[in-house]
């Protein structure tokens, strides 16, 4: 059997030095025994995933981390899930993200109300579904259609728009959204007539009974216009397959060719399904002959904009416990030769509740050239390691060495 590559990518993994953890960052201080064991036999190093003037989304660095330059490939987010959803963009069609977000409810002008929650409190997609349907019936024409995806995450398209410049809604938390609002007057207006459409929708009435965050309004972002990604297998030589939860993901592996898995149960949070996503990747790798896997948790990155240091560490030592430990034991047992890179995209510290450009931590083991070191697998000890890859994209070629 050929060998085999993986990349566990920890979305939003890296972090700041936090004083309720001790001045230790998340991944330094969450107890994570697999990574730890593979840390002592690994190479470690920072990697720079965002070109300078780009904004660090998971768009622009989870191209990189795939080896796409995003000065050269990167169009807008919006369109890479569009691609993943399955909507039939033409090449004038404009799709931007529509998140359903919370804002809040009090007797104020709309644009005085201020954003809550990016994620609505991670709602299901099935509840995003139905309400996204009753923003429909009212907004959609033959100019503007939306299109459902994942929890909260859908997708607006265009036809004949124009790539604008919007905020995400994850920057902006607990600011007052007025000035954050599109300058486009149509899209801000279906904004705010999304949340008459939808603040007082059963379900969630139900929902704030229940104490948890209504999703109450439609939030326009991520603008672009149709991609066009080279093969993954023609550029790499190599057979790859994506395993994740959320659509952007799922659209760059789309439009690069590669594989789909998917994963039951797979929502992109906390509660994930972290034994059928690492399943996936197995199976894959042992049984479907596909040379590659890239598999994407987005929890980390979740925790790190709800502004809770607690539940990243959970989010970190979930990768490690029921990915990253599994991985390893079954790959070992199928007695396979393999590469495996673990990184984050980009950080998203805690203490600012979004992403930031700064480098990032990643560990390359190889299991047919174990290494003799002392080092764990955290921020400041790659960092001291002396290894950088100034842009990210080039990374995925030291993973593919013979």
């Amino acid at each position: 059997m050929n060998r085999k590559y993986i990349i566990v990518l920890g979305d939003g993994m890296a972090d700041e030095p936090i004083e309720a953890l001790g001045g230790k960052t998340p991944l330094a201080y969450a107890a994570t025994p697999a990574m730890d064991e593979l840390g002592k036999c690994s190479e470690i190093g920072m990697v720079h995933t965002i070109p300078a003037g780009m904004k660090p989304g998971s768009d622009t660095a989870n191209l990189s981390v795939l080896g796409y330059d995003p000065e050269k490939y990167y169009s807008g987010r919006s369109p890479l899930e569009a691609l993943s959803i399955g909507v039939p963009m033409k090449d004038t069609d404009i799709a931007l993200r529509c998140n359903i977000v919370t804002i809040s409810e009090e007797d104020v002008p709309f644009e005085e109300r201020t954003i809550i929650d990016h994620s609505s409190g991670e709602i299901s997609t099935e509840d995003c579904a139905v309400l996204l349907e009753a923003v429909k019936k009212e907004l959609e024409n033959e100019t503007y259609r939306f299109y459902a995806g994942t929890s909260y995450r859908h997708c607006l398209i265009w036809d004949k728009g124009e790539v604008v410049e919007l905020t995400p809604p994850h920057d902006v938390l607990t600011q007052t959204i007025g000035q954050y609002l599109p300058e486009d007057e149509t899209l801000a207006s279906m904004m705010r007539r999304s949340y008459d459409i939808l603040v007082n929708h059963p379900i969630n009435i139900e929902r704030k009974k229940q104490g948890l965050n209504p999703a109450n309004c439609c939030w326009f972002w991520g603008a672009g216009t149709k991609p066009m990604l080279s093969s993954f297998e023609e550029k790499t030589g190599k057979k790859g397959m994506m395993v994740s939860a959320v659509d952007l993901l799922k659209g760059i592996a789309i439009g690069a060719g590669m594989g789909v898995a998917h994963v039951e149960g797979a929502n992109g949070g906390l509660h994930t399904n972290y034994a059928g996503k690492t399943q996936a990747a197995l199976d894959a790798l042992l049984n479907d002959g596909y040379d590659f896997a890239y598999i994407h948790l987005e929890a980390p990155d979740e925790m790190g904009h709800q502004g809770s240091a607690e539940r990243k560490v959970q989010a970190i030592e979930y990768l490690d416990g029921k990915v990253v430990a599994p991985l390893q034991k079954a790959l070992e047992q199928a007695g396979v030769s393999y590469r495996m890179l673990i990184l984050p995209d980009h950080p998203t510290p805690v203490r600012v509740r979004t992403h930031t450009s700064d480098s990032v931590p990643y560990m390359l083991y190889d299991s047919s050239n174990k290494l003799d070191k002392t080092w764990n697998y955290n921020e400041k000890e790659a960092e001291q390691s002396g290894n950088f890859y100034a842009k990210g994209h080039t990374l995925i070629d030291h993973l593919f060495e013979v």
